[in-house]
């Protein structure tokens, strides 16, 4: 079977505050991820900045209505700071076809998501 096209949303800019994050992510990102999913992408990748654990919540019920909506295509989320993992995150999930509506934070320290 051919590997599906993942289309891959970067997210920056948002309030330090996660219920601003919150708010700024809907308004800018989230008709731009309904665009995507409804063209050719058979899988989104968001890519958030590193944030303070009281983000993590707002961007997994995110990510998992988004994959929701979307089914059978794959949305899944990455979070972290370091270009070279946040790389391999991709790529893995690109192939990982079973993979969908997760957030995996990158950072090696457990601090934040």
């Amino acid at each position: 079977m051919a590997q599906a096209t993942q289309t891959v949303l970067q997210v920056d800019d948002l309030p330090g505050d996660a219920l601003d994050a919150a708010a700024a992510f809907h308004a800018r990102y989230m008709e731009q991820a309904r665009t995507a999913l409804d063209g050719d992408c058979g899988a989104l990748a968001l890519v958030f900045p590193k944030a303070p654990y009281d983000h993590a919540g707002w961007r997994k019920a995110a990510v998992a209505d988004l994959a929701r909506f979307a089914a059978p295509k794959r949305v899944n989320g990455v979070a972290g700071n370091d270009p070279e993992a946040i790389g391999q995150a991709l790529e893995w999930l690109a192939q990982a076809e079973g993979v969908t509506g997760q957030l995996l934070p990158l950072d090696a320290q457990g601090a934040g998501i």
